[in-house]
């Protein structure tokens, strides 16, 4: 398949919301590439972080990053609500091997997870069928896609489905309480992935809770998503070990995406 990209000023991807990838022309249909609404732009640019380990700030090596570095990654732009009908394509099952990452998660009937960057609840509403008997919290930080999942909860009638408002810092999950969190294509985008990192992990549940990173591989050239959209194991571990998740394995059965294990160091 031929993919065709195009950089704008805002990165051509779903950020925060499960899925991002750079822009396609002609191919696949993607979201356009408009910035998110004003209210929302707003608060990625609110309070400083308190905790500045590991950031940088430089001018942008990349147009579709902005100019702040984490372990001298250059953190990617955020897309808005705009292209949340994109979450939802044709052929997205296929693309990504879906339900490979579903089956790979060896979730428990029991188990709470959460689905952070949940936009439309692509994931969420699949994952909600694999724990009758426990629960998804589908984060998200817009308020736009919150309402999304109220109306699509209602629709799939996925009363385990609690859709939750989180912040650029903090995805108010309660501590030591979820058995896995799954984010799907978000992570690169966060604006703070330290804070982020350490909320999660204070989220999961001691001894068993893991987090499940799915992220473009940025070893594989063949892989046609924009540099910036990409993340490699290496880059991944530095970035996880740096709050305190310690790497269980990578799972290479997807067809473009790393699926990366964490899980909560001993004593921590």
């Amino acid at each position: 398949m031929k993919y065709c990209f195009l950089a704008r000023p805002w990165a051509s991807s779903i950020g925060w919301l499960s899925g991002g990838a750079g822009l396609l022309l002609g191919c696949t249909q993607l979201p356009a590439e408009t910035p998110p609404s004003v209210a929302f732009a707003q608060s990625l640019t609110s309070a400083p972080a308190a905790d500045t380990s590991g950031y940088e700030l430089a001018p942008p090596r990349d147009p579709n990053g902005i100019g702040t570095y984490y372990l001298g990654r250059q953190i990617s732009h955020v897309m808005g609500h705009d292209g949340a009908g994109w979450l939802e394509r044709n052929g997205r099952r296929q693309e990504e091997g879906t339900d490979i990452l579903l089956k790979e998660l060896k979730l428990k009937p029991t188990d709470v997870v959460a689905d952070i960057g949940a936009g439309t609840g692509f994931f969420s509403f699949q994952l909600a069928k694999k724990v009758p008997k426990g629960q998804v919290l589908a984060v998200d930080i817009q308020p736009e896609m919150i309402a999304v999942l109220q109306t699509n909860k209602r629709r799939f009638r996925a009363a385990n489905v609690r859709p939750v408002l989180g912040t650029t810092t903090n995805p108010a999950l309660p501590a030591d309480s979820v058995d896995l969190v799954l984010i799907v294509d978000a992570y690169h985008e966060f604006n703070h992935p330290r804070e982020m990192g350490r909320a999660i992990l204070h989220a999961l549940r001691p001894g068993t809770g893991r987090l499940a990173l799915v992220e473009y591989r940025a070893e594989d050239p063949d892989v046609p998503i924009k540099r910036i959209h990409k993340m490699s194991v290496e880059q991944a571990r530095k970035e996880m070990d740096a709050i305190g998740l310690e790497f269980v394995e990578s799972i290479e059965t997807l067809p473009q995406q790393h699926l990366l294990l964490f899980r909560r160091k001993i004593g921590d």
